[in-house]
């Protein structure tokens, strides 16, 4: 081959080489066609890929051209053993001008019969300083080739298959982390996994899973905190559904101006900052299931053209004519009102229809004490385990907090929890270690058993003077939302005057 058609062949292949490792992600078929086309371009046969396997530093051939599946299975090597162990223990290339001379060369895979006048070369697959194996042909001597050329090359493409490499194993990595947290959401997210022992929420978690396997619209009511989103996510992650997308949108948290086009997505150009285009949360939830918080909240403009969505499954970006079709469960949420808002015309009927088609009312806290130890016993061993201590609660303790109201329900006693677990310094969290606002007597709140013996004494007039201002201090605090100069000024005593009460009878001193 003369010396300008040689050079034309390099470049014919290394661009070949080049457009076929990044055609898609199958690996091993564009390792294959890259080592066919340096031997129909180049006449370098019996290309082979052997990779290093971290793990048990055994070097084992991947890919081959020239070479049978029985010959590919006896490719395996040592590091520092033949040729190409030697390759990869030094990390720089290795040329054998005539393998029949060679004792180093060992032949492993029985392929070469007829030895005589056949070269060897041998370049490491390198990622910057990283080794990943070895790239490996025989070639035909010929004198008129130099093997600077052929290195020059192998290491060319060498370089270009450790790129491959590279990009298809963090590939395949960020595909397996996606896959484990898939599988860890829909677990976490299970039906059992909600914490209850209640009559009122067996019941509900019986109709919910009849429900999750259907594309039936579910409206959750109740407070802010009983735990409405943890209930659709164990609805999403129990249907057909599971392994696709749950989006969540809260219609309270967003300004109305913003609200439509983060739900309904944009074009560019559709208003001033719009540079370029994006998907709303229906569209992004293609497949799945959208999770719409606080409807109640959703502006009246924009619930007729939430309406068609649960209608037709379309709708329109802003900016755009184009109709965009989707295949969406959505499931609501709110804790409002919403058959006082339907009479008001704050909320449209047709739409409060659409929604309602399956409702579940989940009940206060206050409504179900009896869960209230279950939670304890969860998120006491949720905090100790992330924040490494190992406190228990005071029987009394957990009894004391099962008279409490918690306006703020589930979301409270967690956060009750955490807090406890953050301060407490001793092993036992006891009804001193409950802050002041669980800690006043509250009418739902009984006093300990030896303040109770005192107050009963008709006699014990201090007491219950004592019991009284306790119990008009807790009240002034509620009513001034916790903010104890406005409360001091209420009650005639100074900010001072008003804390060391707080002191005294936050410890339950009578």
């Amino acid at each position: 081959m003369e010396p300008l058609e040689r050079k034309n062949a390099e470049l014919l292949a290394l661009f070949e080489v080049s457009k076929v490792l990044t055609s898609s992600f199958e690996l091993k078929k564009n390792l294959f066609q890259a080592m066919k086309l340096l031997s129909d371009y180049l006449d370098m046969r019996r290309g082979t890929i052997t990779l290093l396997d971290p793990k048990t530093g055994e070097l084992r051939i991947e890919v081959a051209y020239g070479l049978t599946e029985e010959q590919i299975a006896k490719g395996r090597y040592k590091i520092g053993e033949g040729i190409v162990g030697r390759v990869v223990e030094y990390g720089s290339p290795m040329v054998v001008p005539d393998i029949g001379k060679e004792p180093l060369f060992l032949n492993r895979t029985g392929a070469r019969i007829e030895k005589d006048k056949i070269s060897f070369l041998c370049v490491p697959i390198k990622f910057k300083e990283e080794i990943l194996g070895v790239l490996s042909v025989d070639r035909i001597f010929d004198e008129s080739i130099s093997f600077e050329e052929d290195l020059r090359v192998l290491e060319i493409v060498a370089s270009l298959i450790a790129q491959t490499l590279k990009l298809y194993r963090a590939f395949f990595e960020e595909k397996t982390k996606r896959e484990e947290l898939e599988k860890e959401l829909m677990e976490r997210y299970h039906f059992h996994n909600i914490i209850y022992t209640s009559a009122a929420m067996r019941e509900i978690i019986k109709t919910a899973i009849k429900i999750a396997p259907t594309k039936a619209t579910v409206l959750l009511r109740g407070e802010s905190g009983t735990g409405k989103e943890l209930l659709a996510k164990a609805i999403h992650f129990s249907s057909p559904r599971g392994d696709k997308a749950f989006v969540a949108i809260n219609c309270a948290a967003i300004p109305e101006t913003l609200l439509e086009a983060e739900l309904f997505g944009f074009e560019k150009g559709a208003f001033t900052g719009a540079h370029t285009s994006k998907k709303g949360k229906i569209e992004l939830a293609d497949g799945g299931t959208l999770f719409l918080d606080e409807v109640g909240d959703l502006p009246i403009t924009l619930q007729g053209k939430l309406l068609r969505v649960l209608q037709e499954q379309s709708f329109e970006r802003l900016g755009s004519n184009r109709s965009i079709r989707v295949d969406i469960r959505i499931i609501a949420a709110t804790h409002r009102p919403l058959e006082q808002m339907v009479k008001r015309g704050e909320f449209r009927e047709d739409l409060y229809w659409r929604l309602n088609v399956v409702p579940l009312f989940i009940p206060p806290l206050r409504e179900r004490k009896e869960d209230i130890p279950l939670l304890v016993d969860y998120f006491l061993r949720k905090y100790n385990q992330l924040y490494g201590k190992s406190l228990k609660f005071k029987p009394e303790t957990v009894e004391y907090l099962m008279h409490y109201t918690f306006p703020g329900n589930v979301r409270e006693l967690e956060n009750l929890v955490e807090r406890l677990v953050l301060l407490t310094e001793r092993e036992w969290i006891e009804i001193s270690d409950l802050p002041f606002t669980l800690n006043m007597l509250d009418k739902g709140l009984p006093p300990s058993t030896h303040s109770k013996e005192k107050l009963n004494s008709p006699y014990n007039l201090k007491k219950q003077l004592e019991s009284l201002e306790r119990e008009r201090i807790f009240q002034v605090l509620k009513d001034c939302n916790f903010n104890q100069s406005k409360a001091a000024k209420l009650l005639g005593l100074t900010r001072r005057q008003l804390s060391y009460r707080i002191q005294k009878y936050s410890k339950g001193q009578f």
